[in-house]
């Protein structure tokens, strides 16, 4: 018998993100307060994890597209993640595994290919 696959709460994220953004450094690509970026996550437009022991809450870069907005079906996806039980740290997790998809759902929602995505965290609810 195999070892079961890891949950994705399991995950190493500083090794699957490369780049963290911290709720300052957040604050400044988006030109809001860092009060404004905890609501944002808060309100599942972005996500936030403790990326290793003793880091403080970030956000991973990539969730921000090139004009300091969330990525085109970010919000979405994450509320459609959360109302299936994923927490912050499983959906960061989920969007940098590549795993079903031809590469991870953060490359194809930065690429334009979000309906994809969308049916893939659908059908993890069934």
């Amino acid at each position: 018998m195999s070892d079961p696959a890891p949950r994705l709460a399991d995950h190493d994220l500083a090794a699957l993100v490369d780049e963290w953004l911290d709720w300052d450094g957040a604050a400044a690509v988006i030109g809001v307060t860092p009060a404004k970026v905890r609501t944002m996550v808060r309100d599942h437009e972005l996500a936030a994890a403790v990326p290793a022991e003793g880091a403080r809450p970030s956000i991973p870069a990539l969730l921000l597209d090139d004009e300091g907005l969330p990525v085109k079906g970010i919000p979405g996806l994450l509320t459609l993640l959360h109302d299936q039980g994923f927490d912050d740290r499983e959906c960061i997790a989920w969007l940098f595994l590549d795993a079903d998809l031809p590469g991870r759902p953060i490359d194809a929602l930065r690429e334009n290919r979000g309906s994809e995505v969308k049916r893939r965290a659908q059908a993890l609810g069934f």
